[in-house]
C-alpha cells in the first residue's frame, strides 16, 4: 500500500476510535453483526434492545451517532426520533429499518434522520453513510465551536473559517483594527475582502460611525470623482443640486475602496491627497473640506505591475500599502470548503423556504475537490442554485453546476463558411466566450467582469456591441 494511502487509512482510524456509536435494535443478531462491523473499523459501540433502554444510554452520555431501528418492541423508532431531537436537536440519528417505503424514509428524514438504510444494507455502504454522518456532525460542532470563540475573541459573525490562513487573517483583523492606518487588502475575486474591511472597522474605535463600501471599478469614470467627493450645483449639466461625496458621508469612520487598480490616474491623485493631508474639494467648488476618514482598499490585480506598466501612481501605491493582508484563496483553506457549504446551505434553506437538510456525501466530495477559481463567491452562487433546485431533503450532486462536476460544456464549432474574415471569426469567438462565462455566473454581469479581470464598463460595452440579450438568457 503505498504511505500516503497508509496516512489517509491511519488518520480514518483514529478518527473514528475516537466515535461512540450506540445501536438501538430490538433483533440480537443485528445488534451483534453491527457491533462486529463497527469495531473492526476501530469506533466504539454501545448496544440497546428497546427505545426505553436506549433513552436510558442516551442519557448516560453523549454519542457521536446512533443507528436506530424503526420496528421497535415499545414504541416506534421515528416516535423516539422525534423525542431525541426534541431533547437534543443535534442528535445524530441514522434509521435503519426492514420497511423502506418512499413514506418511511420522508417521515425520517422529516423527523431529523441523518440517513435512511434499508435492510439488509451493503456494509462498505453503510460504514461510508456512517463516516460522512460523523463528519458532518463534527464539522458541524466544530463550526459553532469556532463560531463561539471567535465571537468572544473577535465577534466575526458573518465571516467562516477554521484553517490555519483565516486563522492569520483573523489574528491580523485584531493586531491592525486599533489603529487608524490604511490597510490594503489583497485576494482573488471572491475571498471576501469587504467581510475582512467590515471586520477592521467593526473592531476598530469607529466601529460607531459610518462604513462606506464603493467599487471604483464599477463606477463610470466620469462620475467616479463626483461620487467619491461630491459636487456643488451647477458643477456639470446634471448637478441640479449640490451632494455630498463619500468621504465626506464616511467622516469619522471608514471608507472601503474595492477592485482600486481599476481607479483613472486623475482621481489616484485626489485620493492621494485625501490620504496625505485628510482634505479635498467638491467637483466645481472652492472650499477644502477637511475630513477623518481611515481608508481601507482592496485589489485582485497586482499593484506593483500596475505601477511598472504607469496605470497606477506609484506614491499613492506607497501610501496605500501600509499594512498589507492577503487573503487566501478557497482552495487554499481546505476543510473551510465543507464548513461553508453547511453555512450557505442553511442560509440559502431559510430565504427561500425549503427543507434541506444536508449534503450527500458525493456532492461534498465534488464540492470539496473543485477548485473554486471564483472563490467564496461561487460557492455561495453554486449553493444558492443547488438549495432553489432541489425538491427532497438531500443536496444531491445533480444539482451542482456543471464546472464542479467535471463537465464543462464545449462551445459549438464555428462554421462561418469561406468567405468569413479573420475580424468575423474572432468576434464569434468573443461573443461565445462572453456568453459562456455569464451563463457560469448565472448572468450576473458584475461577476462575469470581475473574473474576466475587466470593468464593467468595457464588459457592458462588448454586451451591447455583441448583441448579447442579457436579460432574455436571464430569464430563461
Amino acid at each position: 500500500m503505498p504511505e500516503s494511502a497508509m496516512l489517509t487509512d491511519r488518520g480514518r482510524q483514529a478518527a473514528a476510535s475516537a466515535a461512540l456509536i450506540l445501536v438501538i435494535d430490538d433483533e440480537a443478531a443485528i445488534r451483534e453483526s453491527l457491533q462486529i462491523l463497527l469495531e473492526s473499523e476501530g469506533f466504539a459501540v454501545e448496544t440497546a434492545a428497546s427505545g426505553e433502554e436506549g433513552l436510558a444510554r442516551l442519557a448516560e452520555r453523549v454519542f457521536d451517532l446512533v443507528l436506530l431501528d424503526v420496528a421497535l418492541p415499545d414504541r416506534n423508532g421515528i416516535d423516539l426520533l422525534r423525542e431525541l431531537r426534541g431533547t437534543d436537536p443535534g442528535a445524530n440519528v441514522i434509521v435503519i429499518t426492514a420497511y423502506g417505503t418512499k413514506e418511511a424514509e420522508a417521515r425520517a428524514v422529516q423527523a431529523g434522520a441523518a440517513n435512511f438504510v434499508r435492510k439488509p444494507w451493503d456494509n462498505d455502504k453503510l460504514l461510508a453513510d456512517i463516516r460522512a454522518a460523523i463528519a458532518r456532525r463534527q464539522a458541524e460542532e466544530e463550526n459553532v465551536r469556532l463560531k463561539r470563540a471567535l465571537k468572544e475573541r473577535y465577534s466575526f459573525e458573518n465571516i467562516v473559517g477554521k484553517s490555519e490562513p483565516m486563522l492569520r487573517i483573523f489574528d491580523l483583523v485584531t493586531q491592525v483594527a486599533p489603529s487608524r492606518s490604511t490597510v490594503l487588502l489583497q485576494g482573488e475575486s471572491g475571498t471576501g475582502k469587504e467581510l475582512i474591511a467590515r471586520a477592521i472597522h467593526l473592531h476598530s474605535p469607529r466601529r460607531e460611525q459610518p462604513f462606506v463600501p464603493v467599487n471604483t471599478g464599477s463606477v463610470p469614470a466620469d462620475l467616479l470623482e463626483s461620487t467619491l467627493f461630491g459636487h456643488v450645483k451647477g458643477a456639470f449639466t446634471s448637478a441640479v443640486a449640490s451632494k455630498k461625496g463619500l468621504f465626506e458621508i464616511a467622516d469619522q469612520g471608514t471608507i472601503f475602496l474595492d477592485e482600486i487598480g481599476a481607479m483613472p490616474l486623475e482621481t489616484q491623485a485626489k485620493i492621494l491627497r485625501v490620504l496625505q493631508d485628510r482634505r479635498f474639494m467638491h467637483l466645481g467648488g472652492v472650499q477644502e473640506i477637511q475630513v477623518d476618514v481611515r481608508v481601507i482598499a482592496a485589489t485582485n490585480v497586482n499593484l506593483k505591475q500596475l505601477v511598472q506598466d504607469g496605470k497606477f501612481r506609484e506614491d499613492l501605491y506607497y501610501r496605500l500599502n501600509v499594512i498589507t493582508i492577503d487573503l487566501p484563496a478557497l482552495r487554499d483553506r481546505g476543510e473551510d470548503v465543507r464548513l461553508l457549504a453547511y453555512h450557505f446551505l442553511k442560509k440559502f434553506t431559510g430565504e427561500n423556504r425549503k427543507v434541506v437538510e444536508r449534503i450527500a456525501p458525493d456532492a461534498e466530495g465534488l464540492l470539496m475537490d473543485y477548485d473554486w477559481p471564483g472563490n467564496v463567491r461561487e460557492l455561495e452562487n453554486a449553493m444558492e442554485r443547488a438549495v432553489v433546485l432541489a425538491t427532497g431533503p438531500v443536496l444531491s450532486t445533480n444539482l451542482l453546476p456543471k464546472c464542479i462536476l467535471g463537465r464543462n460544456e464545449v462551445l459549438p464549432a464555428l462554421d462561418h463558411g469561406p468567405e468569413a474574415s479573420l475580424f468575423d471569426i474572432m468576434e464569434s469567438c468573443e461573443r461565445r466566450v462572453i456568453i459562456d462565462m455569464l451563463g457560469r455566473c448565472n448572468w450576473n454581469q458584475t461577476e462575469a467582469a470581475e473574473r474576466f479581470h475587466i470593468p464593467l464598463s468595457t464588459l457592458n460595452q462588448k454586451i451591447k456591441r455583441l448583441n448579447i440579450e442579457v436579460k432574455r438568457k436571464a430569464r430563461e
